[in-house]
């Protein structure tokens, strides 16, 4: 499909990402220490089953301006001693409250640059994650990599301590574009980075790319992908930048370089997703794309890929999230809790109280409903609602009426090409990935309540 002017006038509004539902801008500070614990417990006989941990490390050596992280600079020794103390008591506290027989499927360091810090304190973590819970043999132990802060020894470190997957964050191979967002480019040459992973025997390697950033070009941004396809990597990531100023102060200073318009940010997105398409990478989601043999891929075609604030994923391998460290977000069943995001005041209240829980959210049973379908949706532009209704155990006729579904509300996007409703199923057209978030936003009767500011969907 052409994108025109029009089309991006009639699209691109603001709305959520769907990385959770409800949307974190919903999270309430009344959720506390003592909600995540009965969480914690009842978790364990929801389903799925298997564990999913995620360590967040938020420091960083230099800010980048266009990030939407949790990350702090100047930090020292000893209170980066305090900190990765501090998660490992959070995480030998929360153990405790997790059934033993439960298997640990995924671990996932996100940042922040956990690449950055001493590499003694991921051992020590890692150890910690060990000792507590009973790995899978077919575990995946991923963690968010700066090239910046990489040396071959760091790699061979990282497989030395169990990790079987790296993801390197990118974004832009020109050093004018670095420069602008204040990103150090990397020590080391991309492909011999790529090359030592490898050789390594790592089992996956994705890499992450930004577009819509200062000083891209349509032109500049297909040799960026061009290049990242030569790499043979796995997994590719285009992320879209959001620029939401309001809420992430540090992206004022892009504001005086200026951005791609939205014509030519689509634009990025339609060429990149062609050139992937014709290397042999199949898109999932909104923003990946993978190799046909990737679980990833497998996971589209079956129809059971799954989406949380890590990114895209199968249900089975992630199964629920226990996230540790300041500001990381726990994602079970029927919880969604985040800690402090300052490190101080998550250092000093774990010391305090054991946790240090800052909002979270109790998910009821409507809402559990209204994220499958969305979730599916986004994650395999399909969703078979009489499926939905069988999962929950109800009538399709209360899960219509808990979406407050009508096909008036998919007029357009319907008679516009981009999704077919037929025999209660949504299909939606490769056109109209690139509004999938619109397609989502109608199915979401928390909408329209006025909470939280979100970033343009295209």
């Amino acid at each position: 499909m052409k994108v025109d002017s029009n089309f991006l006038k009639k699209y691109n509004k603001s709305g959520p990402r769907y990385t959770s539902y409800p949307p974190a801008t919903f999270f309430s500070e009344e959720y506390t220490n003592i909600d995540l614990k009965e969480s914690v417990v009842l978790s364990n006989n929801e389903n799925p089953s298997s564990i999913s941990i995620y360590i967040h490390i938020p420091f960083c050596p230099q800010i980048c301006h266009f990030c939407g992280c949790t990350t702090e600079s100047g930090y020292t020794k000893p209170f980066l001693e305090r900190y990765v103390d501090a998660v490992i008591k959070e995480i030998e506290l929360v153990a405790k409250d997790i059934d033993k027989s439960r298997i640990l499927t995924q671990i996932h360091w996100g940042g922040g640059t956990p690449n950055a810090i001493d590499y003694k304190y991921i051992k020590q973590i890692t150890e910690c994650i060990k000792a507590n819970f009973i790995f899978s043999k077919d575990y995946e132990m991923a963690i968010e990599c700066s090239p910046a802060y990489f040396t071959f020894k760091h790699i061979s470190l990282l497989k030395e301590y169990g990790f079987n997957r790296i993801s390197l964050g990118i974004q832009d191979f020109r050093d004018e574009v670095l420069n602008a967002i204040n990103r150090k480019p990397s020590k080391l040459k991309i492909e011999d980075i790529i090359g030592k992973i490898k050789d390594e025997g790592f089992t996956g390697t994705n890499i992450d790319l930004v577009y819509g950033l200062p000083l891209q070009t349509v032109e500049s941004f297909n040799e960026t992908v061009d290049r990242a396809i030569k790499l043979g990597t796995d997994r590719i990531v285009t992320f879209s930048y959001a620029h939401v100023p309001s809420v992430i102060t540090r992206q004022k200073v892009l504001d005086k370089i200026g951005f791609p318009s939205a014509d030519e940010k689509a634009k990025m997105y339609q060429n990149a997703y062609d050139k992937f398409i014709a290397a042999g990478y199949i898109a999932i989601g909104m923003d990946h794309f993978a190799k046909p043999h990737d679980e990833l891929a497998i996971a589209l075609k079956n129809k059971n890929l799954h989406r949380n604030f890590q990114g895209y994923c199968t249900r089975a391998t992630t199964g629920q999230v226990y996230g540790f460290g300041a500001s990381s977000i726990s994602q079970l069943h029927s919880a969604y809790s985040q800690n402090e995001k300052n490190a101080a005041k998550y250092i000093k209240r774990i010391k305090d109280e054991g946790l240090a829980v800052i909002r979270g959210y109790s998910v009821n049973e409507n809402e559990k409903i209204v994220r499958a379908v969305i979730n599916s949706v986004m994650c395999n532009y399909y969703v078979d609602f009489n499926l939905i209704a069988e999962e929950f155990k109800t009538s399709i006729e209360k899960i219509y009426a808990v979406l407050d579904f009508t096909l008036e509300k998919f007029k357009d996007f319907i008679e516009d090409g981009l999704m077919q409703f037929k025999n209660d199923t949504i299909s939606v057209n490769l056109s109209g990935r690139l509004v999938i978030r619109n397609i989502v936003m109608k199915f979401d009767p928390m909408l329209n309540t006025g909470v939280g500011t979100y970033s343009q969907t295209i």
